[in-house]
């Protein structure tokens, strides 16, 4: 779902200026470029991206001595990013440091309901191209939020060259609110949005999130654990273990809800063929073990280190393609990913080592342990039915597969295309995401 350019993805296929030679790069090497991407989540996004790297003498090429990422764009479906990251290696000799500011605001956040299969989706609510008797809005799965967020993570060693301990202080301001239907239906004659209440209006107002936590909330999380690294190269692996878990707390005297939850990851990487093609998987588990978890807090997945803009979910960009965003949420979560990648073409362009990569991949993921909350009577419910909104069947995996494209500069500058298509009708159906980076 993160940024790419299209534009540079077009004109580097096109040309065949090819070469097995690789640049050696130092110091500071700068990527200034228009943000033009596309996902099925957001829709198409413009605006700039600004990637510098820091090499310095060379001798560690291609891993870098320091980072800077920024960015400002905006998405046709009413998202807009207003980011700034830096991360360093040696700031601090053996530590390793990223701090994220960023505001984000999205006029059409995915809201499905909790506990995966257990919430009801109703595709053809959202299809003003059926009768009106059965279309409701191409927005009722939809909420407005607007998200402040300031996050910083290190890492230091531990023990010998693989251990190390992660430690994290993340501060988030939440704001949520209905869709704001005259705001999107302004300057438009036809195909205007009703003005009724969506999904997240009906669960407010049967009591299924609270009045104290509806419109959002302050919340600021201390993260302490362990990871175990033995990767041959971070942006991408061709062989290694990388390994995490801790706990991420948020104390009720500086936040307006008390909660703790612990996590874990496990990701693991295979050569098949040395530099060539590599088989990579990713085993992801949190669960609450401790608290009250706001809603609105529910979707954050908590890793050492943000890959993106985000980092929440289950069902979308960054964990499992091709299910709807934000539709598996739960107390507790279960996900995982396995993908094949061949970098199959290399070559030389503008005294920069690019290569071309293909993957293939399946995700999956499911609810663990679930929110509790009464499901509404008939009557509490009014004209609406409850079988239109909640169900018994138990929660099962929501799978996906699919394939991708990568377009790399220098080993780190990494653009993605993703095409994934969920296998359950009740998850969507297929989601197409232009962004940054291996998924892990």
């Amino acid at each position: 779902m993160k940024r790419i350019i299209i534009t540079v993805l077009i004109l580097t296929l096109c040309l065949s200026v090819f070469s097995q030679e690789k640049t050696i790069k130092t110091g500071w090497n700068i990527g200034g470029v228009p943000a033009i991407t596309y996902s099925t989540d957001l829709g198409f996004q413009y605006g700039v991206v600004l990637n510098l790297f820091d090499y310095g003498d060379g001798s560690g090429y291609p891993s870098y001595d320091q980072k800077f990422y920024f960015e400002v764009s905006r998405f046709t479906k009413g998202s807009s990013t207003y980011r700034l990251m830096y991360e360093t290696k040696t700031l601090i000799p053996g530590v390793n440091i990223t701090s994220d500011l960023a505001y984000l605001t999205d006029q059409a956040y995915d809201f499905y309901g909790f506990n995966g299969y257990e919430a009801v989706y109703n595709e053809e609510w959202t299809d003003s191209d059926l009768d009106a008797s059965i279309y409701r809005s191409r927005l009722f799965y939809n909420t407005d939020r607007k998200l402040f967020r300031f996050k910083n993570d290190i890492k230091g060693k531990l023990a010998g060259n693989h251990f190390q301990w992660n430690a994290g202080l993340e501060l988030k301001n939440f704001k949520f609110g209905p869709v704001d239907v005259e705001k999107l239906n302004k300057g438009k004659d036809d195909n205007l949005l009703p003005d009724i209440d969506g999904l997240y209006d009906k669960y407010v107002n049967w009591g299924l999130i609270g009045a104290d936590e509806a419109g959002g909330g302050f919340i600021t999380t201390i993260k302490a654990g362990i990871t175990y690294d033995s990767r041959d190269f971070e942006a991408n692996a061709m062989k290694g273990i990388w390994v995490e878990t801790g706990v991420e707390a948020s104390p009720s005297f500086i936040s307006d809800a008390g909660f703790a939850k612990f996590f874990a990851i496990y990701r693991q990487y295979f050569t098949i063929i040395p530099e060539d093609l590599s088989f990579a998987y990713r085993l992801g588990f949190q669960t609450t073990i401790a608290g009250d978890v706001p809603w609105y807090h529910q979707n954050q997945i908590i890793t050492s280190v943000l890959s993106g803009t985000t980092s929440e979910g289950l069902g979308g960009s960054k964990n499992v393609r091709g299910v709807l965003r934000n539709r598996i949420v739960g107390n507790g979560l279960f996900y995982a990913n396995a993908e094949f990648r061949w970098k199959a073409f290399r070559f030389n362009l503008i005294n920069q080592n690019f290569y071309i990569g293909f993957i293939g991949f399946g995700d999956f993921g499911m609810v663990t342990d679930n929110i509790d909350f009464e499901v509404p009577d008939q009557p509490t419910m009014g004209e609406d039915l409850v079988e239109d909104f909640f169900t018994h069947d138990v929660e099962k995996l929501h799978i996906s597969t699919g394939a991708g494209l990568r377009l790399v500069m220098n080993e780190n500058f990494i653009v993605s295309a993703d095409l994934g298509k969920a296998l359950d009708p009740q998850d969507g159906n297929i989601g197409f995401y232009i962004g940054l980076n291996y998924l892990f």
